[in-house]
């Protein structure tokens, strides 16, 4: 059979037809069986809206995650994390999200949650104290970036302020919708340092979440995963912990925030899958009107959709996840990816309720839980309509 040489390491891979290379299939096979022995028997005995397994029990499963290599997996493997390609990423988020915590909380929290990449731009104490010590000793993370003047632009709307005073800065102002930050040991906290309205006047702070003058206010939403408001009152931050050059945060931050979105949508993926296997079992076995559900036209259609839809979006993110790979820019591929996953995900989960009838909005099942949690996954990480805005803007330039 004729093949074909790519671009990364070589590889060999049949012409022809695309297939997912040998070791990206044994890391996914190895995580479906750690989703399916060890992670769900766990979660089923937990409440329908927990979003963190109790403390003994996680440690015991993040312990055999370890002795599998699956741990903290985005981060450098010289650091101690898996040093995952972003298709491999990819892979285990599609995998990982797929039980009842997984829109936000992947395997459960067994894999470890990863530094935010931003950390190992930093100096080396820095990698040291904060990205080494969260996979070492799982210490908890938030990135506070997004403030009431405007999320979605947030290089030109941030208006929490940094101000340098000897050895310190003081940062004054608020983040809004901030994912984790109530449980977290410290973040990445990003400030005005030059003048208003523009990108380049953005900085990155490493800030311990005990630091005086930081409050938190939980934030109720309609997942049970809650984010935060988090107000800065004369918060002072050694200079030692600002994370690159002055001026320069928002220009660090974006090949992250870009990478972070394929991962994001492969997971609302596995989680639309789940469902749509649920569902039919559901229709294969629900007898109506002399009849199984499996057998009527509807339903039929809506399987069909369903399947034909994940099956697009999942080739639109493995195909932003290999061209990250590759080096290239992957900022419309990441857009792409995200508006078409997360609007998929939400079409599949609400035929899936249909489907389910009365079952499909009753607590006994996670499908309500992920109608709500996915609703928001069309918001996070930029909104369906600036990420339209971003692939039109690319287009129009030719």
């Amino acid at each position: 059979m004729p093949t074909i040489q790519t671009a990364i390491d070589d590889t060999v891979f049949p012409a022809g037809a695309w297939e997912m290379p040998e070791d990206l299939m044994m890391l996914r096979d190895t995580v479906q069986r750690f989703m399916n022995d060890q992670v769900r028997p766990i979660e089923e005995k937990q409440p329908h809206d927990c979003f963190e397994l109790p403390p003994q029990e996680l440690e015991a499963l993040q312990a055999k995650a370890k002795t599998l290599g699956l741990w903290c997996l985005a981060s450098p493997e010289q650091y101690g994390g898996g040093g995952l390609s972003l298709l491999a990423q990819v892979i285990v988020a599609e995998e990982a999200a797929k039980c009842r915590m997984g829109a936000y909380v992947p395997a459960c929290g067994a894999f470890g949650i990863d530094p935010p990449s931003v950390i190992w731009l930093g100096a080396e104490d820095q990698r040291q104290k904060y990205g080494v010590q969260g996979i070492q000793r799982g210490k908890k993370n938030f990135v506070a970036i997004s403030e009431a003047s405007g999320g979605s632009d947030p290089g030109h709307k941030i208006q929490t302020r940094a101000v340098r005073d000897g050895d310190e800065y003081i940062i004054n102002g608020s983040k809004l919708w901030i994912t984790a930050a109530g449980n977290a040991d410290w973040g990445i906290v990003f400030a005005r340092t030059g003048e208003a309205g523009k990108g380049e006047g953005i900085t990155a702070f490493i800030v311990d979440k005990e630091t005086p003058g930081i409050t938190y206010r939980e934030i109720g939403v309609i997942r049970s995963y809650s984010p935060y408001e988090l107000t800065f009152d004369n918060v002072r931050v050694p200079a030692a912990n600002r994370l690159g050059e002055e001026g320069q945060g928002f220009a660090i931050c974006q090949k992250w925030l870009v990478h972070a979105r394929v991962p994001y949508s492969a997971a609302v993926i596995g989680i639309a899958q789940e469902a749509l296997r649920l569902a039919i079992d559901w229709a294969r076995e629900r007898n109506v009107h002399k009849s199984r559900l499996a057998d009527k036209q509807a339903i039929q259609w809506m399987i069909a959709d369903s399947e034909m839809e994940l099956r697009a979006a999942r080739l639109l993110t493995y195909q932003a996840a290999w061209n990250g790979d590759l080096g290239k820019d992957i900022k419309t591929d990441a857009s792409i990816a995200k508006v078409f996953s997360t609007e998929t995900a939400g079409r599949v989960i609400d035929r899936v309720v249909q489907i389910f009838g009365a079952m499909g909005v009753a607590k006994e099942m996670p499908i309500e839980r992920w109608y709500r949690e996915l609703r928001i996954k069309r918001i996070g990480e930029g909104p369906s309509e600036v990420h339209r805005m971003v692939l039109a803007r690319e287009l129009l330039r030719g």
